[in-house]
């Protein structure tokens, strides 16, 4: 990590770990602006092994079940919405019954995502 401060006429820079209590009173003292911090130590979680792993386990039923439950919705009202029954709705999300590209677009007005999402 790599903090920079500017304020005239100081300037002055640290590597290494720095404490949290130190950032935090550089920011005080010298105000926010004048604070600069650049994370090294930072990896793009999108490459890491970990994320790539739950990307393939990334299934439509799986995200329909997500949006739902993020929308507070049960089984049930999001049949009434889609104009089908629990049971299937249950289907799809556990990926016994296929979602239909109606189906995704009727989900992603529902849910306000990308159509993509359910595919």
């Amino acid at each position: 990590m790599l903090v920079a401060v500017r304020k005239p006429p100081i300037e002055f820079s640290i590597t290494g770990t720095v404490p949290e209590k130190l950032l935090y009173g550089l920011v005080k003292e010298y105000g926010a602006d004048n604070v600069r911090i650049e994370r090294d130590d930072c990896v793009n979680a999108m490459e890491m092994e970990w994320f790539k792993n739950l990307e393939e386990e990334d299934t439509p039923g799986k995200n329909m079940r997500f949006y739902r439950k993020l929308a507070g919705m049960t089984q049930p009202i999001l049949a009434e919405k889609l104009g089908t029954t629990k049971q299937f709705v249950s289907d799809m999300e556990n990926g016994r019954k296929p979602i239909s590209k109606a189906t995704a677009k009727k989900l992603a007005g529902i849910f306000d995502v990308s159509v993509a999402r359910f595919m």
